[in-house]
């Protein structure tokens, strides 16, 4: 709230609490190489993404936006 208490306190965007974005879950880095894109059943991609810092592999699932 400001002094006056009149008017609300204007927030950022994004919020500094807004985990966004893909992380590993080993180590929680947030950067990311593409090993091999495929698709998947109902439009979807599947991708194998390997950490940077890790080397840890995972699988992500991806539903493209629009039609």
């Amino acid at each position: 709230m400001t002094m006056g208490g009149s008017s609300p306190e204007r927030k950022t965007w994004p919020p500094d609490e807004d985990k966004r974005g893909l992380a590993c879950r080993y180590c929680g880095c947030t950067h990311f190489r593409v090993i091999y894109t495929r698709r998947g059943w109902g439009g979807k991609l599947i991708r194998r993404r390997e950490c940077r810092h890790c080397g840890k592999r995972m699988t992500t699932w991806e539903k493209p936006i629009g039609g």
